[in-house]
């Protein structure tokens, strides 16, 4: 009868031989896999695995090789598929290469001329179109936060108007700018005195 030390001992060693073995075939030393002896190992882990175990350092020792030899088995299992397949970053390569590379866009053209200013002036008396710029920026702003505008354009007007009064009022000034600012997330309207 075989101690129960020696069985795990035995099992130990039947690891280390088999990984020797697979070490040699995918190093190119042998030409098959040792399939037969994997077989006969798994079998043996097959018949020790139905005994019962009550002594938890067996029981231990006895789970810590098979988590080993279940990692070795992943490990021959992707380097049989990729000696069958090519390597993953090798297939990724040749995949890449096949496909059509996307048309590169034009080179954009080289503006000379000092950026708009994002600021739109607004005087007393009627601003239609300054009112009608600020609200396609504060809708432009919107739609990139994937919101509709959250107000018309009378109350836009009323607002600018408001804004104005104050800012004229406090800074003694004729005109006062607007303009658009995206601040946590949320469309802004910034107004500034403008001296003239």
């Amino acid at each position: 009868m075989i101690k129960q030390d020696d069985e795990l001992d035995k099992l130990e060693e039947d690891i280390r031989k088999i990984k020797n073995k697979y070490d040699q075939f995918f190093s190119g030393i042998q030409k098959l896999p040792p399939m037969h002896e994997r077989r006969l190992l798994e079998v043996y882990i097959y018949e020790l695995g139905k005994q019962k175990m009550r002594d938890n350092t067996r029981r231990f020792r006895y789970s810590q090789l098979l988590t080993r030899y279940n990692q070795l088995r992943e490990l021959w299992g992707r380097k049989m598929r990729e000696r069958e397949e090519g390597p993953i970053d090798f297939r990724r390569r040749a995949a890449a290469l096949r496909e059509p590379a996307p048309p590169t866009p034009p080179p954009a053209p080289r503006v000379t001329s000092a950026r708009a200013d994002p600021y739109v002036t607004v005087a007393p008396g009627s601003n239609s179109e300054e009112i009608q710029r600020l609200f396609g920026d504060i809708e432009k702003e919107q739609l990139k936060l994937g919101r509709l505008p959250n107000i018309t354009m009378e109350q836009l007007k009323t607002m600018v108007q408001k804004q104005s009064d104050l800012v004229r009022a406090k800074y003694h000034v004729a005109a006062v700018a607007f303009r658009v600012d995206v601040v946590d997330g949320k469309v802004k309207l910034k107004a500034k005195p403008i001296q003239e």
